[in-house]
């Protein structure tokens, strides 16, 4: 008898080590379906045109110009639309974040 018990013991101490798989904590978010929340696809054509373009636009969600050496944030917006730009003051990239 007691050795049954001890093997029960041994096996509990080893269930009680076992992880349990990881919960998704808050709602789960389809990458594919934010990927153009901004609409920078539409917005493509800026790359390689100098900056000061934007100044002439009228945009309906936020805009981020990102500078060389800019600290910016790492928070993810689907819906912020990211413009950077170059030393030459040239668009590289438009993209949602």
């Amino acid at each position: 008898m007691r050795h049954v018990f001890a093997g029960f013991a041994a096996a509990l101490m080893v269930a009680g080590c076992v992880a349990e798989p990881e919960r998704q904590v808050g709602p789960v978010i389809d990458p594919l379906a934010t990927e153009n929340a901004c609409g920078a696809d539409d917005l493509q054509g800026l790359v390689g045109q100098k900056a000061s373009v934007l100044a002439t636009m009228r945009f309906s969600q936020v805009v981020r110009v990102i500078k060389p050496g800019m600290a910016v944030t790492m928070d993810f917006s689907a819906a912020r639309l990211n413009v950077e730009v170059d030393e030459a003051e040239v668009i590289t990239r438009v993209s949602c974040g």
